[in-house]
């Protein structure tokens, strides 16, 4: 089974090519071989995915004592499972039907869906799976 994924929060005084040689050295492992990062800039915030398994848990314990982390006021944690996701930019003519039977299509990786909630003001949804494992 794959390592949790890893959010690192409060990234804005560090650029993505930093953050992934720190990453490297703390992990002993390669970008894009071993791991990749998502850098999500509109939320100050990266997640760190193993495509090698490994100890997340001790691996966001040697972030936690790292000096370059700390200096940057920058923090890890393992990225906690959801049940529910929120789709954007999602057509005023998208119905709810539709969208359950996109997110329940294997090809695109979904499960279960167990509840949609439309916004058509902000033109997204929340989707609710039957379980986590329906979310990747």
């Amino acid at each position: 089974e794959a390592s949790p994924p890893v959010v690192f929060e409060n990234i804005k005084r560090c650029n993505p090519k930093w953050l992934h040689m720190l990453l490297e050295n703390i992990s002993g492992l390669a970008v894009d071989d071993d791991f990749t990062v998502e850098v999500i800039p509109e939320i100050n915030a990266a997640v760190a995915t193993f495509i090698k398994s490994i100890d997340t848990e001790e691996f966001v314990k040697k972030c936690s004592e790292n000096k370059r982390l700390k200096e940057f006021e920058m923090t890890a944690r393992l990225l906690e499972l959801t049940q529910s996701i929120k789709a954007e930019n999602i057509p005023a003519s998208v119905s709810a039907d539709y969208m359950t039977v996109y997110f329940e299509s294997a090809r695109n990786g979904g499960g279960t869906v167990s509840d949609i909630q439309l916004s058509p003001e902000e033109n997204s949804a929340i989707i609710t799976f039957g379980s986590h494992k329906g979310n990747a």
